[in-house]
Order: structure tokens, then C-alpha cells, then sequence
């Protein structure tokens, strides 16, 4: 069926007339480059329902996590859980029941992490809808706000200030229509769209407003195809992973030649008993293997995102989490952050000997030529209703570059003239004597806008230069209520918070002031900042308050402080504060914040509460800061299960555990408790080199416990003779190696709370009764004989104790973190 309808013009334009057949809407294969039909009211719902049934709509999801499938298949198909497997069904075949408990140790923390994602994914999939962004389609006529895959192809979409174009289309309505594309093109100037002009996914409107006609839907568009690259639920550019990765990297290399050795030795040595001799071997191996420790940072991860997502607390990107551990520096746009987004009128003050009421006309015109209205012009609209009187004939959008917006008008008299309200530094010369009343009224924290007549044409650059000031309109600001407490967050946490904002830097520092931040009293106009880098950065380090920044300055600020070595986290919600969210370490945008903002944040937070972010900022310290203390555990057993299989096989004796052993002395020592540790409260601020940070504590535990084993394994084996021999011998250096790894364990848990004192006397009793107990000395094979060889496997724990002691403290004079 044929449709013909009028194509509307471009608003800042002379309207033309045109009829286009329906037909020629798209080429599958060029979409754009055909003329593409526009009707003002939108489709119909028939014409919906019909591409709807075409399949022609927008249905791709929005990928806030991992598939359920992608979860199972990332826990279970893991390299360790292969070697563990094998190695479990081998178990089977050679040895009790006793011995292959590592495989259901392995199967339940597989099961854990796999639950715990799920539940981070149920917590993330719910909080994506709420955040999802909600475009203004137009249909019969009639602007309603619809699921973004909702739209189909051919509707007309409306645009506003901060509004994200979600598909590719082709621009129908534009009224001074200016788009950044910088995500897509790096190209920071906006670009000045009009009727015909394509409108790429991905891009947003920093001004202006129109509606674009969709061209591609689905996974034909560009914003489609970027999310078919990448997942939010992502774990790259993560030191923690990264790190954990090339420590396991490394133990691979170790494991594989040293697990051959130690398999060929005990065959050797215990040739007459082939079962036991491979029980030992497996005995030797598992423990190689930190397994637990992908697991714990998974749920450690997982845990997270619950707990912030309690919070209303959207993390679009799970490193994230661990960036903001490290953060040092957080910077702040004023307006939507410390201030509420509303704003009120106190005072109105005429200048020149101009007519109050007149003024007043003035404005309620101004408020009513701006379809997308800002705080600042809304507080106006509310106080200055307009009369309906004067008609707009040409509007000029409030940017953030030039600090003003503008419109002319035709008053009901016939008379024409042009209004400017904005910045009154940006409009006044620097030598006004309005300036300084300015400047006392912004000491107060109030908000002053300049309302201005202008002498020449809205579209001339130079519409500033000659303006006659005509008014001051004083807004004042909402402060929020929690912006006080969080900013007093920051500063005990030792984490620097910089203001940065586009308004008048007397007014914003009037306002931190208010808000107890330090430094405050000290304001910096960032047009009189240097633009060259490291002198940026020094007068970044020494001031805290920022004021007239524009968009592009504060994408530069970020860098600056990032050039320093600071990791920087970035506030905001206005479209003015994209470029800088997106090169910061970590953005954090307000919920009800614009698309843009929300699209290139890593966190957003949905209850719009500035009071949030100290939870955020706590739960990114509490993940990596214990698992950096738990892998230690973890690496520790890896070090001295390699030492104690080099030493097997260069002694050429039995290996003294079998995997039971092992076993209960990894759940004792490191499975129980790292999990209450991991996650514990911890308020120290992450630290960079992952690796280095771990392995520094790790080797030299390893090594003292693999040393105080096999001595008492040595000592033991020329105590004892006679068939019992070898389980009185794998008991004795049990107890050695239990204790110094409690020790280990001790010196992790500090500083000591009642309950982390608890946790290691609950391990120690634990294993007090595995030696008590007859059925279970019997299951894990564990019975001291004698008092000789106990008392003595006691002393030489007791001296790696000391060892231990000695070592931390030299690794953290030597190699400080």
C-alpha cells in the first residue's frame, strides 16, 4: 500500500513542501542514501503492528551480564578444574573414599560461584530496565516514551538536550540540532545537524532539539553492532584478574614438570604398591593448584554487585568495583552532585533604568522559545509564566561551550528585538561595574544569570560583544542534604575531591564552602587555567575548586590529574560532562542524569544520591583489599606444595601426605577461613602491582613452611620404624605444617577483631578434634605416636613460626608495597 504525506522543514529554514512514495523509505543495502519519508505525527499503530510482524524492529537486549550459559560454562570448563577432574576420577579407582574429597571440595566451590553470579546477574538484569533508557517516540501523533526495543523501523524519534540517539536514522526536525559524536569519531566539536542529516547510534544532542526518521533497527545498527563486541559484565582491563591470571600462568609452568617428577619418583620408590604410590603423587599435586582463589574473587565480585545493587546502585562494568578501590581523586560537577537539580528565584534586579515589568514579559518569552528548558530556565518559567504575546522567530539553544542562550522575538507591538541570559563574566567585559555586585551575590553560593539585550543578528559570533545588560536573575541553589557527610567521607578515606563546574567560581566555591569541602575558600576560574598539561595538573594538585569550566576543559582536567598518576573517578549528570565521564578511570552518573551520561558511565546511580558513592568507593576497597590478603593464603600452599615435591623427588622418599591430608588442611588453613575474610569490612585504599604485592609474602611463607615440613617429615622417618612407620611419619609433619600454616593465617587475619581472633582459635580447634577424635583420626588417617616426634614437630613449627615472623617484617622494610 502507497502512503504519501508532507515532508516537514527544517525549523531554522523556510518550510518546503514534498510528497515521497512510502515505498522508497529504505534500501537494505544503502539505507541513507534514499530520501526517507516524514510524517510529523509518526507511524500509526496499524504501521507499527505491521513492521512488528516484519521483524523489522529494534530487538537486540541490552547486555547487563553474562548468559546463564556463560556463567556455567566460565565456572565449570575452567584449566584447574580439568586437572582436578582427571585426576578426581583417578582417585576413585586407586584409594578410600578419604582421599578423593578434594573433587566434591571442587564441585560445591563450583556451585557457589555459580549461584553467586547468578544472583549478581538477576540483580544486574532488574536494575538495567530500571536504568534503561526510555527514547520519546512519536506515533498517531502523540509523543509517548517506549522500551528502546520498542522502536521500529521508520518511527520518528524526538530529541532534546542529552538525549542519545539509540539507532541509526536520518534527521526529519531540527531546530538548531547540535550532536556530539565524539564516541564515534573522536572529533570533540558539535556538529550542527539538519533536516536530511544522518543521525548515527551512539551520538547525543549537547543542544537543541528535533525528531529523526529510524533508517536501521536491530543489529544493523551501529550501537547494535558495538554491543555484540563487548559485554558490560566484562572483567578486562582489571589489575586484580590480570594479576590472578599471570600467577596462575606461572604455577602451570611449575606444576606440570614438577607433578611429572614427583609422579615417576613415587612410582620408583613405592614400585610394589602402584596404588598408593599414585595416591601420593595426586596427594602432591592437588595443592599446587590455588583453585579457590578464581572462585573467591568471582564471588567476592558477585557479592559486590548484590550489595550495591540493595543500593539502587547500577555497575554497568564489574571492574568497576576495583576501580574505584583505587581511586584517589573524585572529581565533581556541581549542579546534580552537591546540588539537588532544582533551583528557586530570589531576587530580580533591574539594570539601566529598565522597566520591571517589561523584564518580566521578558523572560516568560524567553522560558516559553526553549521546548528543552535547563534548571536554571525552568526556575524561570515557573516565576515568569509567559503573556503569549510575543512570538519567537529564532531561538539559540543554551550550551555549555558558550555559557548563554538567546532568542528574537516579534513583540506584540510590531517591535523586534534579541535577548541573551547567561553567564554574566561571559557576557559583560571584564571592566563592568555590575561585575562586582556579581561577585558579592555568588560569595553568598547564589546562582546569577545576566539577562542582556543584543544589538545584532542571534546567529553572528560576535552577538556577546555591545550587549546592554538589562537584569540580574538570582537563583538559589538546593544543596543536597547528604552532600555535606559524603564529601567528609572522602576526606578521612584520604580520597581528594575536586570541584568542577561550569558556573561562576565564586558561586561553586560559595557553595563547597557550605559543604565543609577543604580548600574551598580558594577558587579557580579555569579560563585563566594553562593549557599545557603539567602545568594543569600543579594547579590541579593545589586547588580543590573549579569554576567556568567548559566541556573540552574538563575532559582535559581528568587527563592532567591522570598524567600525575592519580586514578580519577568523575561525577556528573549533563550532557557537558560525558567527555571527561568517559576518559575518567571511573564515571558515576546520577540516574535521572541524561542518556549520554548514563551510556558512558560505568556506575549509575539510580536514586540520584550523591550519599551512595561512599558505599560504592567501601565495597570496591572491601573486594580487592581482601582478596589481595587471601591470596596469600592461597599462594602460600602453592609454594610449599612445588618446594615439597622438588625435595620428594630430589630425597627420593615417599611423599608424606595423601590428598586427605591435604584436604583438611587446606579447608582449615585457607578455604574457611579466606571466605569470611573475603569478605570482611576493609576501608584501605587498593594499591597497584597485584602480583608483586602477593608474592613478596607468599615465597617466603612457602618456602619456611616446605622447609619446617620436611625436616619433621626426616626427623620422623629416622624415629620411626615398623609397619605403622609412615602414617605415625605423614602425622607428625601434618601437625608441623598445620601450625606454621595457621601462623601464616594468624598474620593475614591481623589487625585482630573479635571475630577474626575467633576464626583462627575456631581452625585450631578444629583440627585439635580431627586428632582427639578415634573415627575421624582413623578417616583422615592422622594419629600422633608417642610424645618425642609430636613435641619436636611442635618446636620446629614453633621456630617457622618465628621465621615467619622475621620474614614479613624484612619483606616490608625491603619491598615495600
Amino acid at each position: 500500500m502507497t502512503q504519501r504525506a508532507e515532508i516537514g522543514g527544517d525549523a531554522s529554514e523556510p518550510s518546503g513542501r514534498a510528497v515521497i512514495d512510502a515505498g522508497a523509505e529504505l534500501d537494505p543495502v544503502h539505507p541513507v542514501k534514499l530520501p526517507v519519508l516524514h510524517r510529523p505525527g509518526g507511524l500509526s499503530a496499524a504501521e507499527v503492528a505491521e513492521r512488528v510482524a516484519r521483524g523489522e524492529v529494534n530487538d537486540v537486549p541490552v547486555r547487563s551480564s553474562r548468559s546463564t550459559v556463560d556463567i556455567v560454562r566460565g565456572n565449570v570448563f575452567t584449566r584447574f578444574n580439568a586437572i582436578i577432574g582427571v585426576l578426581w576420577v583417578i582417585m576413585f579407582f586407586v584409594a578410600p573414599f578419604q582421599d578423593t574429597l578434594f573433587g566434591f571440595v571442587i564441585l560445591a566451590n563450583t556451585g557457589i560461584g555459580i549461584i553467586q553470579e547468578l544472583r549478581a546477574k538477576k540483580t544486574l538484569d532488574g536494575l538495567a530496565v530500571i536504568g534503561e533508557a526510555k527514547p520519546t517516540v512519536r506515533r498517531d501523533g502523540i509523543a509517548t516514551e517506549v522500551s528502546t526495543s520498542d522502536i521500529v523501523l521508520g518511527d520518528l524519534v524526538e530529541l532534546g538536550p542529552g538525549d542519545k540517539a539509540v539507532v541509526d536514522g536520518e534527521v526529519a526536525e531540527a531546530d538548531n540540532l547540535e550532536v556530539d559524536e565524539s564516541l564515534l569519531t573522536g572529533e570533540a566539536d558539535p556538529v550542527l545537524k539538519k533536516r536530511g542529516d544522518r543521525m548515527m547510534s551512539g551520538s547525543f544532542v549537547v543542544a537543541g532539539g528535533g525528531a529523526f526518521t529510524t533508517t536501521r533497527v536491530g543489529r544493523e545498527a551501529y550501537a547494535a553492532q558495538l554491543a555484540e563486541e563487548a559485554s558490560r559484565f566484562t572483567l578486562v582491563h582489571s589489575e586484580l584478574r590480570s594479576g590472578i591470571s599471570t600467577i596462575l600462568k606461572y604455577v602451570t609452568w611449575m606444576m606440570v614438570p614438577t607433578a611429572l617428577g614427583l609422579i615417576i619418583s613415587q612410582l620408583v620408590v613405592k614400585g610394589d604398591n602402584f596404588k598408593d604410590s599414585v595416591a601420593r603423587a595426586v596427594g602432591g599435586i592437588v595443592p599446587m593448584i590455588p583453585e579457590g582463589l578464581v572462585l573467591l574473587t568471582s564471588v567476592a565480585f558477585a557479592i559486590g554487585v548484590i550489595r550495591l545493587g540493595r543500593k539502587q546502585c547500577l555497575v554497568q562494568e564489574l571492574p568497576a568495583i576495583e576501580g574505584l578501590a583505587r581511586v584517589d581523586v573524585v572529581c565533581l560537577d556541581k549542579t546534580g552532585t552537591l546540588t539537588e537539580g532544582g533551583m528557586d528565584i530570589t531576587e530580580l534586579r533591574t539594570l539601566n533604568g529598565s522597566d520591571e515589568t517589561y523584564v518580566r514579559r521578558v523572560l516568560g518569552a524567553l522560558g516559553e522559545s526553549d521546548p528543552h528548558p535547563n534548571a536554571s530556565l525552568q526556575a524561570i518559567i515557573e516565576a515568569y509564566p509567559d503573556s503569549d504575546e510575543w512570538r519567537c522567530t529564532r531561538s539559540l539553544p543554551f550550551s555549555s561551550a558558550r555559557k548563554y542562550s538567546g532568542a528574537a522575538f516579534s513583540e506584540g507591538d510590531g517591535q523586534s528585538s534579541t535577548w541573551l541570559l547567561g553567564a554574566p563574566d561571559v557576557l559583560l567585559p571584564d571592566e563592568d561595574p555590575a561585575l562586582a555586585e556579581i561577585d558579592r551575590l555568588n560569595e553568598q553560593g547564589l546562582r546569577v544569570l545576566l539577562l542582556a539585550r543584543a544589538a545584532g543578528e542571534l546567529d553572528a559570533p560576535d552577538i556577546a560583544a555591545g550587549a546592554l545588560p538589562t537584569a540580574l536573575v538570582v537563583l538559589e541553589q538546593r544543596l543536597r542534604p547528604d552532600a555535606a557527610n559524603t564529601l567528609r567521607y572522602f576526606e578521612e578515606q584520604d580520597v581528594r575531591a575536586k570541584v568542577i563546574s561550569g558556573d561562576n567560581a565564586v558561586s561553586v566555591g560559595a557553595v563547597a564552602g557550605k559543604l565543609g569541602l577543604p580548600g574551598a575558600a580558594t577558587t579557580v576560574d579555569a579560563r585563566r587555567l594553562p593549557a599545557e598539561r603539567v602545568a594543569m595538573a600543579a594547579e590541579l594538585d593545589a586547588n580543590a575548586v573549579f569554576g567556568r569550566v567548559t566541556p573540552q576543559q574538563k575532559r582535559d582536567m581528568v587527563g592532567a590529574l591522570q598524567s600525575r598518576g592519580h586514578t580519577v573517578a568523575m561525577t556528573g549528570d549533563g550532557v557537558n560532562d560525558v567527555l571527561a565521564l568517559k576518559d575518567a578511570d571511573i564515571g558515576v552518573s546520577m540516574g535521572s542524569g541524561s542518556e549520554a551520561t548514563k551510556a558512558v558511565a560505568q556506575i549509575v546511580l539510580l536514586n540520584n544520591s550523591f550519599a551512595t558513592l561512599p558505599s560504592v568507593v567501601a565495597e570496591g576497597r572491601r573486594v580487592i583489599g581482601n582478596i589481595t590478603r587471601v591470596a596469600t593464603l592461597f599462594l602460600t600452599k602453592t609454594v610449599y606444595s612445588v618446594l615439597l615435591a622438588i625435595l620428594v623427588v630430589c630425597a627420593q622418599v615417599e611423599y608424606p601426605f595423601l590428598p586427605r591430608h591435604l584436604t583438611l588442611l587446606s579447608t582449615l588453613t585457607i578455604g574457611v577461613p579466606a571466605f569470611f575474610l573475603a569478605l570482611a569490612p576493609n576501608k584501605e585504599r587498593a594499591k597497584p602491582h597485584f602480583v608483586r604485592r602477593v608474592m613478596r609474602y607468599a615465597i617466603p611463607s612457602g618456602i619456611i613452611a616446605a622447609a619446617a615440613t620436611f625436616t619433621t617429615y626426616l626427623l620422623a622417618r629416622s624415629h620411626y620404624a615398623g609397619p605403622g612407620a609412615l602414617e605415625a611419619e605423614t602425622s607428625a609433619a601434618t601437625l608441623t605444617l598445620f601450625l606454621v600454616a595457621l601462623w601464616v593465617l594468624a598474620i593475614i587475619a591481623r589487625p585482630y577483631t573479635w571475630w577474626r581472633l575467633g576464626l583462627v582459635l575456631a581452625m585450631g580447634l578444629g583440627f585439635l578434634v580431627v586428632l582427639v577424635v578415634p573415627w575421624l583420626q582413623d578417616f583422615f588417617a592422622l594419629k600422633l605416636v608417642g610424645t618425642t616426634l609430636p613435641w619436636a614437630a611442635a618446636a620446629i613449627a614453633a621456630v617457622g613460626a618465628v621465621l615467619l615472623e622475621i620474614a614479613w617484617r624484612w619483606v616490608a622494610r625491603r619491598f615495600p608495597a
